[in-house]
């Protein structure tokens, strides 16, 4: 690989600093997934998007190692956000897929604890948790201030959060202990109910979080009435109003409807104050994601 090729690429941490609203798009990975697969799902979603996520095996879904599919996209010029969680991994290959990665030029990391398997997941896996989100960061963090003392990027860390309808009486401690660890982004879960998202960033602003962190909403671009309904019904802290689901089963062209849709969470989302950027995806085509960001006028 190209030693050089990470400068010249265009980072996900460089969006952040230099644009009011990025975007991300995340890849439908699964296990049989192949090479070319994945970097022509990348090279599609590279032409909307600031930066490519790579999830970590979410709902026990088996795929191609993160670390894997980052050199693949980095050898294309494509940006990845790689996602490590600690469910699958003991401290040691943690730091060691972080070194791996760095290594390679990865520049932004999107850290968690991972959602437990499922409780019928066949054989029985055993959960490793080994490590919480907050020290994970730190670690990451210490790692970043390496790369500085070493003349390279520092390192772009995000956490996960999960937007709720708080009391009034509700401060963002547990968040804003993630950003002291090292995080400056986070993402939200899926959050399709406007009012909630709107009511949760209210209290982040208020709290100045935002000065300190970046906030990513996840908006999936839905296609079909199933995918819909899946993910009201299975999506484990996804919040999809019941409405949301009836509008794509009454819709004469679902796919025509989940575009329009996603663009208008686009939208509105944008608008909100605190809000940076959105991580779209899709369980179809990632055609479906670059047509929603065009819908929304953001492929400028």
């Amino acid at each position: 690989m190209n030693q050089a090729r990470p400068d010249t690429i265009n980072t996900f941490r460089d969006a952040l600093r230099t644009k009011s609203f990025s975007l991300l798009g995340q890849l439908r990975l699964h296990e049989d997934n192949t090479r070319e697969d994945v970097i022509n799902q990348a090279s599609t979603l590279a032409e909307a998007v600031d930066a490519v996520s790579i999830t970590d095996s979410p709902n026990g879904v088996l795929h191609m190692s993160g670390l894997a599919i980052s050199a693949l996209l980095l050898n294309e010029g494509i940006d990845p956000v790689l996602q490590l969680s600690t469910r699958d991994r003991n401290r040691i290959a943690l730091k060691s897929e972080l070194l791996g990665a760095a290594a390679l030029g990865v520049t932004s990391f999107l850290l968690h604890r991972g959602d437990p398997l499922p409780k019928n997941e066949k054989p029985n896996l055993t959960q490793v948790f080994d490590t919480g989100a907050k020290r994970f960061l730190k670690t990451a963090s210490q790692l970043s201030k390496f790369q500085v003392a070493q003349g390279k990027p520092a390192l772009q860390l995000g956490t996960l959060a999960t937007a709720f309808g708080p009391e009034e009486d509700w401060q963002p401690i547990e968040l804003s202990a993630k950003v002291d660890a090292g995080a400056n982004f986070v993402q939200t879960q899926i959050c399709l109910d406007l009012a909630l998202l709107e009511r949760y960033m209210r209290f982040l602003v208020a709290a100045k979080l935002t000065w300190r962190c970046q906030i990513i909403v996840s908006i999936p671009v839905l296609t079909t009435p199933g995918a819909a309904r899946w993910l009201y019904e299975n999506m484990r802290g996804s919040v999809v109003p019941a409405s949301v689901v009836a509008e794509f089963e009454s819709a004469p062209d679902p796919e025509a409807h989940g575009i329009q849709f996603a663009a208008n969470m686009l939208q509105a989302v944008k608008e909100i104050p605190g809000v940076s950027g959105a991580n779209l995806s899709c369980t179809g085509d990632p055609e479906h994601i670059i047509a929603a960001v065009k819908t929304a006028g953001l492929d400028d």
